[in-house]
This record gives structure tokens, C-alpha cells and sequence, in this order.
């Protein structure tokens, strides 16, 4: 199981939060598996399967658990990857988890969560308003064109 510093952490949630210049970082210090991560939670097959094809198992499995997946949150478990399912926890509500981390002096590790937890609302409110569901239906060339330049990344 890959450990992440906590710089690496800290540059992981600036990235969340539409940080570009955290975003240059990871690529550019091999932490590519972090940006896929937040894509995959956002719903990118291709970033899932990045993780998948790469052995990151631990994130894959971080990501599933966030969409309630039990057996991948106890396959977490099982590999004593314990943040990281105190991370899903987090970010579906579990207020023991967040004392969890904070407990063992990972408060950073809190404000990932809770920066992950953010950007799932807000693309859920973006994609589900009256007004911004209709303009995705009706921008079908900038969907295909996103979906070109997505695939380039990976």
C-alpha cells in the first residue's frame, strides 16, 4: 500500500478544491493515481480503470466505498488501509470517522474528506438544477469534445 505524505495530502485537497497549480504538482511528482481518483469519484470509467490497471487498489477501493459499496469498504478494512476508510466514512456522514482522524492527529486527512464530500455536492447540484440539466442535454458537442480531452489524459 502506497503512503502519501502529508504534503502530498495537503496538495491532494488543494487539487479537490480546483487548485491548477496542485493539480501540476501531482502530475509532475508521479501522483497521477491521486488526480484519477478524484476523477473516478466523479464518475470517469477510464480514471476507475486507470486505478484498476495500475494496481491501486486501495483507492479503487476508496472510491467504490464512497457510493456505499460495502465489500469494497471492508476490503479496505482488510488491508488495514484505515484512513482511507475513515475518508469514505467522512464523506458519507460518519461523524466518528472525522473524530477518528482527528484523534490520531490527521486533521489535514479531515480536510480532504471534507473537500471531497464538497466537490460530490456541488457536481450533484450542478447536474441535477432544472437549468443546468437542460444545457448539458442541449451541449452535446462540448460533452464529446470534454470526453475527447479526457481520454488524452489517461
Amino acid at each position: 500500500m502506497k503512503r502519501y505524505s502529508l504534503q502530498t495530502i495537503d496538495h491532494f485537497t488543494r487539487y479537490v478544491l480546483r487548485d491548477t497549480a496542485s493539480f501540476n504538482w501531482l502530475m509532475n511528482n508521479g501522483y497521477k493515481e491521486l488526480v484519477a481518483t478524484l476523477d473516478a469519484i466523479r464518475d470517469d470509467p477510464r480514471a476507475f480503470r486507470y486505478l484498476m490497471e495500475n494496481k491501486h487498489v486501495i483507492l479503487a477501493a476508496f472510491v467504490n466505498s464512497i457510493w456505499d459499496d460495502e465489500e469494497a469498504f471492508h476490503f479496505l478494512m482488510k488491508a488495514k488501509a484505515f484512513e482511507w476508510a475513515a475518508y469514505a466514512n467522512i464523506i458519507n456522514g460518519d461523524d466518528k470517522a472525522d473524530a477518528f482522524l482527528k484523534s490520531i492527529k490527521k486533521e489535514n486527512y479531515v480536510l480532504l474528506a471534507h473537500a471531497i464530500q464538497s466537490r460530490i455536492h456541488e457536481d450533484g447540484d450542478r447536474n441535477t438544477s432544472p437549468v443546468n440539466a437542460f444545457k448539458n442535454m442541449l451541449n452535446f458537442k462540448r460533452a464529446f469534445k470534454k470526453a475527447k480531452e479526457e481520454d488524452s489524459r489517461w
